[in-house]
């Protein structure tokens, strides 16, 4: 990248108000350098508790559907910890909300399955939410999860609007699928 193509980078993003992007690869040790990042930017700017816990909740579940399940490893597939998988994600102010978005290559048979999990989602209220994800701690994760299976529930549940998704064609695998999901807080 050159100078002039930084600059303008630098002046959109600041333009954008983004207050944090990463776009790399994401490891545990990564994963707390960026938290405690995010937790100093808010604090400088003086986010109300309830707001950067509500932040940094969905920071945590966005990184760690990087780290489980993006096409994109350094690390074996059959490697059950210390995933090392790239991504994106940004914050971006806006006013007195901010947005969260994260980007990561799927491989095309997952993309039916991430579908089902957080369409119907976006469809509940808040209360339906808070009622699933009560629902959810208290059964077994489901098969295909490698976490507890509460990430998209979480993120929507800490969301202040319905979660925003897309799949766009991965320019540089064509058995790939770059998913982006966005939340509102």
């Amino acid at each position: 990248m050159q100078y002039q193509q930084f600059q303008d980078f630098w002046h959109a993003a600041s333009q954008r108000q983004v207050i944090f992007f990463y776009s790399g690869y994401f490891s545990q040790h990564v994963v707390s350098a960026i938290a405690e990042t995010i937790k100093a930017r808010l604090n400088a700017a003086g986010t109300a508790g309830p707001t950067s816990r509500r932040i940094f909740s969905a920071f945590v579940e966005m990184s760690q559907n990087i780290m489980h399940y993006s096409a994109d490893a350094l690390t074996p597939a059959e490697q059950p910890d210390r995933q090392i998988r790239g991504g994106a994600f940004c914050i971006a102010a806006c006013g007195e909300r901010f947005h969260l978005l994260c980007a990561n290559p799927v491989a095309n048979d997952r993309v039916d399955a991430i579908r089902g999990r957080i369409e119907p989602l976006c469809a509940m209220t808040v209360e339906e939410i808070r009622s699933a994800y009560k629902t959810a701690l208290r059964q077994a994760a489901p098969e295909d999860s490698k976490g507890a299976g509460l990430g998209f529930l979480t993120m929507a549940r800490d969301a202040s609007a319905p979660l925003d998704f897309h799949f766009l064609p991965d320019s540089t695998d064509a058995a790939r699928t770059v998913f982006c999901i966005a939340a509102t807080i």
